[in-house]
């Protein structure tokens, strides 16, 4: 697997290596060994699938401390855009993010460090979306940041018209109101 740094500290392009021929494709999604040779060390204790269709848009989400949570992510199914945004409060960084396309095609993964809130809106018909998380989902610590704050000025590569939202996600707070 070959590690990209992206612009913002911590957070990592993650290409793994494929094998294809005329039968298909294999690849490892995963490697402890090599994860914590290439990464970090970071023991993932959750994993989660999501599938949803075209339009959708979830998050921006986040885990409050002290169930931060870093994530590992991937599409095994469409394409999506990818976004993580910066929320660490001392960091340099503070209210940046990266926006990228995750796909069944490029098989890239991201890893975003605990200290993000992180989201994505479903480019393809449909998307499966999974995502491994070194803690443990804690309902009472949630967190959310408005998918639209004008201070991020997001593109989602959607029109906002076509954007499916949940009510929970409608109605997170700006970045200011959260920090």
């Amino acid at each position: 697997m070959d590690v990209i740094k992206t612009e913002i500290e911590g957070l990592l392009v993650i290409q793994p290596k494929v094998f294809g021929d005329d039968r298909g494709y294999f690849f490892e999604s995963f490697s402890m060994k090599k994860f914590e040779e290439k990464v970090r060390k970071t023991v993932f204790v959750q994993d989660n699938e999501s599938k949803s269709r075209y339009g959708v848009l979830r998050g921006l989400h986040f885990q409050k401390p002290p169930f931060e949570q870093a994530k590992l992510v991937r599409v095994v199914l469409g394409r999506v855009l990818d976004v993580a945004v910066d929320i660490r409060k001392n960091s340099p960084t503070f209210g940046q993010y990266v926006s990228m396309e995750l796909s069944d095609e490029n098989k890239k993964q991201l890893f975003i460090p605990r200290g993000f809130a992180h989201g994505f809106a479903v480019l393809s018909d449909k998307a499966i979306f999974q995502y491994k998380c070194d803690n443990y989902y804690s309902p009472a610590h949630e967190g959310g940041i408005l998918w639209n704050d004008p201070r991020l000025h997001i593109d989602w590569l959607l029109p906002e018209n076509e954007i499916i939202l949940s009510e929970k996600d409608k109605n997170n707070p700006p970045l200011c109101d959260t920090y």
